[in-house]
């Protein structure tokens, strides 16, 4: 209570009673404070629209550029950078948010507040000075009055003295005397006269000078000062709204603040590890080691083999730089064993059957292909079955419609869906006999055995007659299954003739390889056979064992052609290494008999004498 009472004893109006000229440039001081204060907003939320629009910029231009390639395997931490990019516009977008509320909110209530106080101003100002005019004047009506009092005062005093004067001069006759009487009362009656309006006029300017001072005056000044309280509270208010425009916002700066984050947690370089290989694996192996050659010792087939190894030499070179795909064209004379249709590309530039592509390359795109195509023939099937219903329906009622119209469609879709099936069929033809290759061209080429510690090279000059290498161009041969070792081994042979052979030197005769390779003879075939069995399954279950094998070290299967093995196991040696690091072995599981590769280094093997 005491301090209410405080507040309502110390105004404006009775403390500056008399400041009027102080108050009045204190409100237009105030008035300007504020109006630059809604300025400072309107800067304030220019920067923001101008940051919101560089956010946006940004994003546009750090966006990676898509492609269908990137879309199939996408790498975690560009996955994450575009979630980062979202939140970033997400974050611009929160910055027009802010923009927007600031002007809408802020600043309009900034503007509307200076112009309702200047109008008031104004008012209190003009009312203010009204009532100062008012007394003023009757100011100088008091003064006026008091000057003429002063004035018939004066004169009255001097005709009193002139009568007395005249009265006792015994020479003035009693005219003159009684004029000077006549004279003095009226000069008297005047300074009375006057005497009454100055004490009238003195009332009335005492009374107007306290009304002016106690009552209407400090109305107005108070009416100022509520003023600038207004002001002043408008100014706390506006910015405490303007902090609340940045509350609003900050949860869902937060939530895009925390999704960066997330996006960051995502990123896994293992997997990208992963994606790398997926991306590029070729499915080709390292060159293997360059057998010495001891010219001291005659060997009837040492020129063959010297070409050979001079073209293998240089094979190796030209593909141990990677696969991409500005270096296919150098490798369709490696890759014109699958097929021999070279000018048939698709739109991505590649081949239709794709095998001027690595093996596993190949083999994903066929994958891909096939997927594709079948989810293409479900559709239109669907698509054919609903013309199919749709068709008898208008046959069962012909008021619903006339069949004729859908026969037209049924015979478009049935065409497009036998097209999609042929070319499905042909696909899936394509994807076996890489399937196949890759099996098949998982034993070494060349035909050397280790005897006794030491490496002799057996070559099959059976396949060396020929001159003609066989492409597969993905049609439908009825013999592929058996002859695709026998076409890949006079491929192989043909091409070393052209300066492209792939033999055991650094040849890619991995599990992974797509190339085809020779079987190697067994163990008391003599050179220059001329019969060479093709590799089927029957083939490799009449494999006699050249020996076997104890594993060193554990060993996991993780690509095609190959199989596990234990610590300590021991496995039977179907075809030893070539110069790949690949070792064909078997062994007997629950299952039955199982063929497939190891590496090299990971066993010890015992060659039967």
């Amino acid at each position: 209570m005491a301090a209410q009472e405080m507040d309502n004893s110390t105004t404006w109006g009775k403390e500056l009673w008399d400041q009027f000229d102080n108050i009045a440039t204190h409100t237009q001081k105030g008035i300007d404070f504020i109006e630059r204060f809604g300025g400072f907003i309107r800067d304030r939320s220019a920067i923001e629209v101008e940051y919101a629009l560089k956010l946006r910029r940004l994003v546009k231009n750090y966006q990676p550029k898509k492609s269908k390639e990137d879309e199939e395997n996408e790498f975690s931490s560009l996955i994450a950078f575009k979630n980062v990019l979202k939140e970033v516009a997400d974050l611009a977008g929160q910055r027009e948010v802010v923009a927007e509320n600031l002007q809408n909110q802020v600043l309009q209530g900034i503007l509307l507040l200076a112009k309702n106080l200047r109008e008031e101003r104004k008012k209190a100002l003009n009312q203010g000075a009204t009532l100062t005019q008012s007394l003023h004047t009757q100011i100088g009506t008091l003064d006026r009055a008091k000057r003429s009092y002063e004035k018939a005062f004066r004169e009255a005093e001097k005709a009193i003295e002139s009568y007395h004067k005249a009265d006792a001069d015994f020479h003035l006759s009693r005219a003159d005397v009684e004029k000077q009487r006549v004279n003095m009362n009226i000069r008297n009656s005047q300074s009375e006269d006057a005497k009454s309006e100055y004490a009238n006029q003195l009332q009335i300017t005492n009374k107007q000078q306290q009304q002016h001072y106690q009552i209407a005056l400090p109305e107005v000044f108070n009416r100022l000062q509520e003023l600038d309280e207004k002001r002043t509270r408008g100014m706390k208010e506006f910015i405490k709204r303007s902090a609340d425009v940045e509350y609003e916002v900050s949860p869902i700066i937060a939530h895009c603040l925390e999704g960066i984050v997330k996006a960051a947690d995502s990123i896994n370089e293992k997997d990208d590890s992963m994606i790398v290989i997926e991306k590029y694996q070729s499915g080709f192996q390292p060159p293997g080691d360059i057998p010495f050659e001891d010219l001291s010792k005659p060997d009837p087939d040492a020129a063959n083999n010297s070409q050979t190894h001079n073209s293998s030499t240089g094979l190796n070179h030209m593909t141990g730089k990677g696969t991409t795909k500005d270096k296919l064209k150098k490798r369709v004379g490696i890759f014109g064993i699958f097929t021999g249709n070279k000018n048939n590309l698709s739109t991505d530039g590649l081949k239709e059957d794709f095998s001027d592509l690595p093996p596993t390359q190949r083999r994903k795109k066929l994958t891909a292909k096939v997927q594709e195509l079948q989810q293409k023939v479900a559709q239109e099937q669907a698509a054919s079955d609903g013309l199919m219903k749709m068709k008898g329906v208008y046959e069962a009622n012909s008021m619903l419609g006339d069949p004729r119209t859908v026969e037209e469609q049924l015979n478009e879709s049935v065409n497009r869906l036998d097209r999609l099936r042929h070319e499905l069929l042909r696909y899936q033809k394509l994807l076996e006999q890489a399937n196949n290759q890759s099996f098949i061209q998982h034993s070494p080429q060349s035909n050397r055995v280790i005897q006794n510690g030491q490496r002799s090279s057996r070559h099959s000059n059976g396949s060396s007659n020929h001159e003609n290498s066989h492409e597969d161009n993905g049609e439908d041969h009825p013999d592929d299954a058996g002859s695709l070792s026998r076409s890949a081994s006079e491929s192989s042979v043909q091409q070393a003739q052209n300066g492209l052979n792939i033999n055991n030197n650094g040849s890619s005769a991995s599990p992974e390889s797509g190339l085809g390779t020779s079987h190697t003879s067994l163990p008391g075939s003599g050179q220059g056979s001329t019969n060479e069995q093709p590799m089927n399954e029957e083939f490799y279950e009449a494999d006699t064992p050249l020996g076997t094998c104890r594993a060193l070290y554990p060993f996991d299967a993780t690509s095609e052609g190959s199989i596990p093995m234990s610590e300590g196991e021991e496995l039977q040696v179907i075809e030893v290494d070539q110069g790949d690091g690949w070792t064909r072995v078997r062994r007997f599981s629950s299952k039955g008999w199982e063929e497939g590769f190891v590496p090299t280094s990971y066993i010890e093997c015992t060659l039967y004498a």
